[in-house]
């Protein structure tokens, strides 16, 4: 059985660009009304691009900034929220990272799901039903090299649905996660550049050797990203799961 999105409210952090921007705009296709939440009003009121919602401008990792943008969507009934904002943080060997580097990451990555999920928990409780659906990563459930910030926060993320979905599941809220592969875009180009730096070979090269740990030779597209959030959020009964999206590359 299925669900439509038609008539609920969608909170989307991260939502200026990359995932953020392909789930708001896979969201508002399936009839949702779209919150796009980030730190530029210019990128999320591209994101929008006339469809059906608003934007709001938030640091996410702020305690004061997630308070004031609770104030200003006090009107709004958030049925759905998807914590997605976040960064990539270094592309280094764990000695080497700076313990500001490190923070940083675990600020934006992790804090920033527990204060929104603070902030926009209480109103769902209330009406006794809501999503909150936690984008994590393949990263937080397989090595990783050079990238231990983001594995460890990619963790903590599912660790931290996998416990509220036990809190809040039984007053009616459902809490997921989605675990996306490596994704066909600007952050996997940087990567493969970095390694072809790192170690000699080309970024063709570098790219090759990485998706060939996929079962699917291939890395998934912010589309399927935003689909597969549209088909988490249409599937009832599904609570305190972590879904992969990876063309098989936790499978190896």
């Amino acid at each position: 059985m299925t669900t439509s999105l038609t008539g609920r409210t969608a909170l989307v952090t991260g939502g200026g660009n990359g995932l953020g921007r392909a789930m708001s705009r896979a969201l508002s296709a399936a009839g949702a009304r779209v919150v796009a939440v980030g730190r530029k009003r210019d990128t999320l009121e591209e994101t929008l691009g006339g469809r059906d919602g608003r934007v709001a401008t938030c640091d996410v990792s702020d305690p004061d900034s997630v308070t004031a943008l609770a104030g200003e969507l006090a009107g709004e009934e958030i049925s759905v929220l998807v914590n997605n904002a976040g960064i990539a943080g270094p592309v280094k060997p764990l000695l080497d990272i700076e313990p500001g580097e490190w923070d940083e990451v675990f600020d934006i990555n992790v804090r920033g799901v527990y204060l929104m999920c603070r902030a926009f928990l209480p109103q769902m409780l209330d009406r006794g039903s809501g999503d909150v659906v936690n984008v994590a990563s393949v990263s937080g459930k397989r090595p990783l090299l050079r990238r231990t910030p983001y594995c460890a926060s990619k963790a903590a993320v599912i660790g931290l649905t996998t416990t509220l979905a036990g809190e809040v599941g039984p007053h009616g809220v459902a809490v997921n996660s989605l675990s996306p592969g490596p994704v066909e875009g600007p952050r996997m180009t940087r990567n493969f550049r970095l390694e072809a730096e790192r170690t000699g070979i080309t970024e063709a090269a570098a790219e090759q050797e990485f998706v060939s740990r996929a079962l699917l030779r291939r890395m998934v597209t912010e589309e399927e990203v935003g689909q597969a959030l549209v088909a988490m959020l249409q599937m009832r009964g599904m609570c305190g799961a972590d879904i992969d999206l990876s063309a098989g590359m936790v499978a190896r």
